[in-house]
């Protein structure tokens, strides 16, 4: 299953917090919890819950379905970076998110690329229509 980019923030906070307990990391180089709040990360987990929710319904659907839900988690995803001043997906944070919808649905039977390109889109582009972030 595609992994999702939350997962690896928590790791990361985890790690670094190992870290700080064992004193073989300087504390005014922590910064992944403060890269990602709990508030952030739960709130990116609840709009991801809703776009695996959909998943399973997306195989053999229509194009229009499948955008339909792209829209939705992109645009809750960009309604959570402007709650965090436009700042809580940077770049490894936008590419891990593409990546992860992009896999998540390919997982549940649509073929990314076939879809794309029948909208005259590259693969890296099905989130771009509605991205801010």
């Amino acid at each position: 299953m595609a992994e999702r980019p939350t997962t690896g923030w928590r790791e990361g906070i985890e790690e670094e917090q190992r870290k700080l307990d064992a004193g073989t990391l300087d504390p005014k180089c922590a910064c992944m919890a403060e890269l990602f709040p709990e508030g952030l990360i739960t709130a990116t987990d609840s709009i991801l819950d809703a776009f695996e929710g959909d998943l399973p319904s997306l195989q053999g659907s229509s194009d229009e379905r499948v955008f339909a839900a792209v829209q939705s988690v992109v645009l809750a995803l960009n309604i959570v970076n402007d709650e965090h001043n436009g700042g809580a997906y940077e770049t490894d944070e936008r590419e891990q998110l593409c990546e992860y919808i992009d896999e998540a649905l390919t997982e549940h039977g649509v073929d990314v690329g076939a879809l794309t390109a029948r909208h005259g889109l590259g693969r890296y582009q099905l989130t771009d229509r509605w991205r801010d972030w």
